[in-house]
């Protein structure tokens, strides 16, 4: 995997963006649908490598960020919601020794301890498990629900009456309200004769334990529920009139007390990382032989006091750790190579291998990354390789055992296996793209679905699979053909599972989306290197897209680029060198084309040379004609409040712990101010978090006002009336 140090910006952010796409979707399939395609590893390995990179790029973290979510959101689930008094986290995870010592010395400076201070931390094996918050009042459960997205959860009162585990009514003394929450699990020995049971009757074979347990308690039917083995064991407590304790330990204790199961194996350790690591060890000796399956081991320090001073960063508490088991390898067949061709166009390969348990999990599918990635390994069908499942990488093909024997190389496509299109790498890139654009059917479905979905123009019944369907009966071709659905109302209703609600549902939402924001409309269009944040950027400059095409397509011609290919780079190259250079005069003439791009805070000659692109292919410009055709975007304009800062140019640096950077320029566009990207002698205000190095610096030197995350939160709320405008949480 290529190490993030050696990307581009560019290169990060559309990583990020494909990161996002691909861990919402597995969020869907795991927390929603009880249907995963990947294992805890791999998912795991996807949140990492999407954590490095923002710790690379901060400035490039997304609004959508998995790295501010919990769960999924549960808007089509059948049961009720349930908005969570207190919201429901997620854990931090660790995969090696090293960075549990980090979070011990972390939680020490933020608690301003002595380096040899001992900590008391509490330890227990972490099932693999559904949430699952149980509330009570006066003693009796009142409630039980799903974590969902740690905001809104399921209604699954009824199903958990059904658990022998969970008590229905508390002793006396407890607290008038009291929340406890813990995890709905199943044991290895029932999830057998489960499966046992659904394969006899014809009925979903569930992937693991965890999607059992959790398929098991998110039913309609609390019947089926009452069928199934479920147990059931206590962790911690979200709201609570009262807490009985002072650490972490004593309300286990209280809780156990009251009632409910908690882990057998559940401590407490005062020391350092080697105590925590002794007993993570006899923990994973003991693994084998429990009656449930875990995937590590959650350390959280015991003091309470200590935990409220510590608090949350993003959607993890900071005084909680999930310390998880390591890699696990296998060997087997790689019995096929296919290429995947997705949105941008880009041939992924996929090697499909004999099927090998790997840590309980079955793995038929890995994949191989690129081009480079197949010649480093010298892969080829037919050899025997080494898998592994861990937590840094995603599951891949470590080691190539036969790349000795005389077998034929795998020969990359040069060509699109869709389209037939010719397929190129772009000079610097190892990704070998399709050239057809929007005329490749595999980019097409693709991109239909990035048109309509939540980030771009959200709309809702235009699922995955209702666009595959439309698209094969050649209905949906381009983007305007999703507004010519309408004159279809009857073809539609003649298809199988359409009734006459669900096809004007459809319709309504589409027409809803006539007037669309236009900056989510030129995200919409998936145009390479142009973003959420991108659109935004140039939408704000320009305010509609004929202008924003217009000038693309002038920078495109500009003479700064001299044609499509120079020695030295792109043609969008020339246009930032030129971009760069002084003007000669005082005054100067009109900025060119591609300069006034160029100038716009955050939009380099990638973006320049996307738009470029874009434009002039003929087939994206009867596209995009064709959906203007269509719709009628107004004026794009950012609605701002009066502010201390109104029309002063401010600066983020360093790492923001309460909002993502986005959010954060965000905010001070609200506020009237700009948000630039360097500190110069124009900056008026410099919005410093930890970590913050030269630009906190050269801000010094240059004498510009400098505050923190909470004075810059102060600014917000005196110009929201105190609402701090949504930064925090």
């Amino acid at each position: 995997m290529t190490d993030v140090q050696t990307l581009s910006e560019a290169e990060a952010a559309n990583e990020l963006m494909r990161l996002a796409r691909a861990i919402a979707r597995h969020d869907r399939l795991y927390h929603a649908e009880d249907s995963p395609e990947i294992s805890d590893a791999e998912y795991d390995a996807l949140v990492r490598r999407n954590a490095a990179l923002e710790a690379a790029f901060p400035h490039l973290i997304r609004e959508d960020s998995p790295s501010k979510k919990v769960g999924h959101q549960v808007a089509a689930s059948p049961l009720g919601k349930v908005i969570h008094e207190v919201r429901m986290m997620s854990l931090d995870n660790a995969f090696s020794p090293q960075e549990v010592e980090e979070w011990l010395a972390r939680m020490r400076r933020f608690l301003n301890l002595a380096a040899d201070t001992p900590l008391a931390l509490t330890a227990e094996d972490k099932i693999d498990g559904l949430s699952c918050s149980l509330r009570y009042e006066n003693g009796r459960l009142v409630r039980a629900a799903t974590r969902g997205d740690g905001q809104v959860g399921e209604d699954v009162t009824a199903n958990v009456a059904h658990i022998p585990d969970i008590p229905q009514i508390l002793p006396a003394g407890v607290p008038a309200i009291f929340e406890v929450r813990g995890e709905v699990y199943i044991e290895k020995q029932a999830f057998t004769a489960l499966n046992a049971a659904q394969h006899e009757a014809g009925a979903k074979i569930f992937a693991n334990p965890r999607n059992a347990a959790a398929g098991s308690l998110r039913q309609k039917d609390a019947g089926v529920t009452a069928r199934r083995r479920l147990r059931f064991w206590a962790h911690g407590w979200g709201a609570a009139s009262a807490v009985p304790g002072a650490t972490q330990s004593a309300v286990v204790a209280k809780l156990r007390e009251w009632g409910f199961p908690v882990s057998p194996l559940f401590t407490t350790i005062e020391g350092g990382a080697e105590a925590l690591m002794a007993h993570f060890d006899a923990i994973g000796a003991a693994r084998p032989g429990l009656a449930y399956d875990i995937d590590g081991v959650v350390y959280k320090l015991d003091r309470l006091d200590w935990q409220e001073r510590l608090g949350f960063v993003a959607k993890a508490p900071r005084w909680a750790l999930a310390h998880k088991f390591p890699a696990e390898r296998a060997e087997t067949i790689v019995q096929g190579i296919d290429i995947q061709v997705g949105r941008t166009g880009k041939l992924t390969p996929v090697g499909r291998l004999a099927p090998v348990l790997v840590g309980g999990v079955t793995v038929t599918n890995v994949t191989l990354h690129n081009r480079d990635e197949i010649a480093r390994l010298g892969l080829r069908v037919g050899d025997r390789v080494v898998i592994q499942r861990a937590g840094d990488v995603i599951p891949q093909v470590v080691e190539n055992l036969t790349r000795e024997e005389p077998r034929p190389a795998f020969a990359f496509p040069d060509h699109c296996p869709d389209c037939g299109s010719e397929a190129v790498a772009e000079e610097g890139e190892v990704d070998v793209r399709c050239t057809a654009g929007l005329i490749c059917p595999a980019q097409r479905t693709q991109r239909l679905e990035h048109f309509v979905s939540r980030k771009a123009l959200d709309i809702e019944g235009l699922g995955e699979k209702t666009i595959a369907q439309f698209f094969a009966l050649g209905w949906l071709e381009s983007p305007a053909d999703i507004y010519r659905l309408r004159r279809r109302r009857s073809d539609i209703l003649s298809l199988e599972g359409w009734q006459e609600k669900s096809v004007d549902n459809l319709l309504a939402a589409i027409e809803a989306k006539r007037a669309p924001d236009a900056a989510r409309l030129l995200f919409a269009l998936g145009i390479r290197h142009v973003g959420e944040v991108t659109a935004r950027d140039l939408m704000k400059h320009f305010h509609d897209l004929p202008t924003l095409r217009a000038v693309a397509e002038a920078a495109r011609s500009s003479p700064s680029g001299e044609g499509d290919h120079p020695q030295d780079g792109g043609w969008a190259d020339g246009l930032f060198a030129a971009a760069a250079r002084p003007s000669t005069t005082s005054g100067g003439p009109p900025p060119r084309a591609g300069e006034e791009l160029l100038a716009i805070d955050g939009i380099g000659p990638s973006v320049v040379e996307a738009l470029g692109d874009f434009f002039h292919e003929p087939h994206n410009v009867a596209v995009w004609e064709d959906l203007l055709r269509e719709v009628s975007p107004p004026r794009y304009e950012v609605q701002t409040v009066a502010s201390r800062v109104a029309g002063k140019t401010v600066v983020f640096t360093g790492k923001l712990e309460t909002m993502s950077r986005d959010e954060a320029k965000a905010q001070a566009e609200r506020l009237g101010a700009k948000a630039a990207g360097s500190v110069s002698a124009k900056t008026d205000l410099l919005v410093a978090g930890p970590g913050a190095g030269s630009k906190l610096k050269k801000a010094a030197e240059l004498g510009v006002e400098t505050t923190d995350e909470a004075g810059w939160a102060a600014i917000v709320a005196e110009a929201l009336g105190g609402s701090g405008g949504g930064g925090a949480g």
